[in-house]
């Protein structure tokens, strides 16, 4: 990338927005503010941001809304900062096409990392053209339908492999129970998350070298699911 990573803020706190534009131009990154959602839908399209950072409490659009109507035509990271800290309004945000969910009040480091997950995303989709990845120990081959760990094969069922391919391809993105379960099993099975708890069992039981304590599929509490791990 030629240019500096472009970062759009979404926040109408003002004391949000002193606070977090100096510290990520201090780390290099170009960063634009919008305090409304009107602002932000705009600045999405005509800025083209690499990230956004979105408050869910904007005094015209609903940040949610707002969440919405950009995943209508575009895949950029969205990683959401809101003071709302249950697990309806994070399950919500995260379905209508939210990636991340930090909630107020947060460390500026857990932010930053964040961020730098959601960016390693955004440069993947462009660097990686081929259907192999390798995370850490992991690799995958997405066309052959492929795992290998440390150059021995490990053998998946169709549907693990469904599953591992889909937490994998959004790495870092936290994908909540009602998403993966209607992308492996259709729309009749979003209420149905035993589906889900039964197959991560199992594969878990194949792809970490302790399941229960999880290095790539990692569990996220009454919200779903997240792919960690460093692509080589």
């Amino acid at each position: 990338m030629m240019r500096p990573p472009r970062i759009l803020l979404v926040d109408d706190e003002v004391a949000i927005q002193r606070s977090l534009s100096p510290l990520l131009r201090s780390r290099g990154y170009e960063v634009d503010v919008a305090a409304t959602g009107g602002e932000a839908l705009t600045l999405a399209s005509s800025r083209c941001p690499d990230v956004i950072i979105l408050d869910l409490g904007l005094p015209d659009i609903e940040g949610a809304e707002v969440c919405r109507r950009i995943r209508g035509g575009s895949e950029t990271p969205i990683i959401v900062l809101s003071a709302r800290t249950g697990d309806t309004d994070k399950v919500s945000t995260l379905d209508v096409g939210a990636d991340d969910y930090v909630t107020k009040p947060f460390s500026p480091d857990e932010l930053l990392a964040r961020i730098r997950v959601a960016l390693r995303r955004v440069f993947a989709e462009h660097e990686h053209e081929s259907g192999q990845e390798t995370f850490g120990d992991l690799t995958i081959d997405f066309d052959r339908h492929r795992v290998v760990r440390d150059g021995e094969e490990i053998r998946l069922t169709p549907k693990e492999f469904d599953l591992l391919q889909l937490l994998a391809r959004n790495a870092g993105r936290v994908l909540t129970n009602r998403k993966i379960l209607k992308a492996i099993w259709g729309s009749h099975a979003v209420n149905q998350p035993e589906h889900l708890w039964v197959l991560m069992g199992q594969l878990r039981k194949k792809i970490e070298r302790d399941p229960s304590k999880p290095e790539y599929l990692v569990s996220e509490p009454w919200v779903g699911y997240r792919f960690v791990a460093e692509r080589s």
